[in-house]
């Protein structure tokens, strides 16, 4: 009975102090890691959820971009900082999707090291090519492929990048023989492309709608499951001829593992608010390229499962490595 008491005492305990917690936070300055450069789209999440969470929650959400290592450094970081709910990060598909395929030597765990907050955004890729590649659609690229192996070359923000992993899943379910060509940063392997150094790119919508609607590169298809109403004309990947294609790049709100409960919950709840303002979805929506997301963090904490299992197969089958 004395036990039973004792545990009882410990439950309650623990409870209140949890609601403290809550209650507490965020009594100072909360540091929203991202890591990759500023301007970018991790970047402008950050910032946009962060001005929001300082209004509402009266304190300073400061954005802080820890860059380099194909994310690895600033994901590291955050992976061990204190789990004080003082410490938080905007992650995505490259440092804890794919990231665990590509570096055998990881220094973070993607799961055992961060507590999953909220799953923010989805934003498909679009396979566009120069306008001297002579293909309209993909069936045609795959047919030009296949009549000149390794002639056709593809350039991505960086080995490991959802651009990367996007060519090399074509290159596993269509057995063409393409050449990747990494670049540092989305902007340089954009630009690669427009000058005709590399035949095709499977660019992020941000970086590439305003030259396909110039007319300065060929959109082929988008590689979400779903057609987009940016660019409503243009296929998906099953529908252009590769069935079961789907390789949407995603965003998402980490803290360190074992951050309290109370504070993930209410960061959770806090952003899920925040997603459904106007303003907030006219900003990072990018005109109805990217996907607004939401939910629990159970479901986000199983969606990163789900994607390292996927991206692992791509890697495995298709033979990728870091350049």
């Amino acid at each position: 009975m004395r036990n039973a008491l004792r545990g009882l005492l410990a439950c309650l305990l623990a409870a209140v102090a949890a609601t403290g917690v809550a209650q507490e936070w965020p009594a100072r300055t909360v540091h929203f890691i991202v890591p990759y450069p500023a301007g970018g789209y991790y970047d402008l999440l950050a910032r946009v959820i962060g001005q929001k969470l300082n209004e509402r929650l009266g304190q300073a959400f400061v954005v802080e971009n820890r860059v380099g290592a194909n994310g690895m450094i600033g994901t590291d970081y955050v992976a061990k900082s204190a789990p004080d709910g003082y410490t938080i990060m905007m992650g995505g598909i490259g440092p804890h999707g794919i990231n665990p395929s590509m570096y055998p030597k990881l220094p973070y765990s993607p799961t055992r090291d961060f507590a999953a907050v909220v799953h923010v955004a989805s934003a498909p890729n679009v396979l566009v090519v120069h306008p001297s590649v002579k293909a309209s659609s993909v069936t045609e690229l795959i047919g030009l492929a296949g009549a000149a192996p390794g002639k056709l070359t593809f350039s991505s923000a960086g080995s490991g990048s959802s651009q990367h992993l996007s060519g090399e899943m074509l290159r596993m379910m269509t057995g063409v023989d393409l050449i990747h060509v990494p670049y540092k940063g989305s902007a340089p392997s954009v630009t690669a492309v427009l000058g005709g150094e590399v035949s095709m790119l499977f660019g992020t919508m941000a970086d590439v709608v305003t030259h396909v609607r110039a007319g300065k590169l060929r959109a082929l298809a988008v590689t979400s499951d779903q057609r987009i109403p940016v660019l409503p004309d243009v296929p998906t990947m099953d529908e252009a001829g590769v069935p079961g294609f789907e390789a949407t790049a995603w965003f998402g709100v980490l803290a360190p593992a074992t951050t309290p409960q109370p504070v993930v919950g209410r960061l959770n709840e806090e952003i899920n608010r925040i997603l459904k303002m106007p303003d907030v979805l006219e900003r990072i929506s990018q005109q109805g390229s990217a996907v607004i997301v939401g939910g629990t963090s159970e479901q986000f904490g199983a969606f990163i499962r789900a994607e390292i299992d996927k991206w692992a197969k791509v890697v495995k089958e298709s033979g990728a490595r870091v350049n």
